[in-house]
């Protein structure tokens, strides 16, 4: 299996950063895919995605060296699998909570004897070779969300898991469950304390630690704390947000 860009730059221990699709449509991903993003995150929990669309988006990605990534509506081995069988090359999965929940996600994405992944990598295999079955473990990301207090008390359990790639904060509904108001690009003390305590963690067991931010300057601001993978913004977000801006510049009257 070739390795794209986000390996690439993990192996040269550089950062990754991350687009995120959340609107069903091959055109945006395609748009998407032109640009300097090193991984691409087709969205099925809150974005406007199902599996066929997923499917259609991932191949308008084109043949380059831009990582396709899945974020998953649950830890619900199903999809999972199904995702990967199409080609996906990494899993964020949400609400991990604490070890046993790690490691079943991570578990589901391995072929035995390192999971209980079913064999049957219907369009993985045309795409990444013929090999696919036998390097699949090695290549595939996991990336397990922490967002609750839960998983924040259990990180250091759940950054330890076996094979698990890394962790990815989300900010929102981790700021939810701390008593906050929803939101990214959080500079609340309890969040900073929660995110560092989500870092020191993973780089204590060797994990890369990922992050959603909404902000160029933010996002900058977690590359130069050491952080290994972050998104910026969706793709329906910058949409909204330059429509907003050209209709600001217009005088109606």
């Amino acid at each position: 299996m070739k390795k794209l860009s986000l390996k690439k730059r993990w192996d040269q221990n550089k950062s990754v950063v991350n687009g995120w699709c959340s609107i069903p449509s091959n055109v945006t991903t395609e748009i998407m895919s032109l640009n300097n993003f090193h991984s691409l995150t087709v969205d099925l929990q809150h974005g406007l995605v199902d599996y066929q669309q997923a499917l259609n988006m991932i191949q308008s990605m084109g043949a380059g060296e831009i990582t396709p990534l899945a974020r998953v509506p649950w830890n619900e081995p199903g999809i999972i699998m199904k995702l990967l069988d199409a080609g996906f090359l990494g899993i964020i999965c949400p609400m991990i909570n604490n070890e046993n929940d790690c490691k079943q996600f991570v578990q589901t994405t391995k072929y035995v004897p390192q999971g209980f992944r079913s064999s049957g990598p219907t369009r993985a295999a045309l795409i990444h070779g013929s090999n696919y079955h036998d390097e699949a473990n090695e290549h595939i990301i996991t990336l397990a969300m922490i967002e609750t207090e839960e998983g924040l008390d259990n990180v250091e359990k759940i950054s330890s898991v076996e094979d698990l790639s890394g962790v990815y904060i989300g900010p929102s509904d981790l700021s939810v469950s701390l008593g906050l108001k929803p939101g990214l690009d959080r500079t609340e003390e309890v969040m900073v304390n929660a995110i560092e305590k989500i870092k020191i963690a993973c780089k204590k067991n060797n994990k890369k630690i990922g992050i959603h931010c909404l902000s160029p300057n933010y996002l900058n601001q977690k590359f130069q704390e050491g952080f290994d993978l972050a998104t910026i913004g969706t793709d329906l977000r910058f949409f909204v947000e330059i429509v907003g801006k050209k209709l600001s510049e217009i005088n109606y009257e």
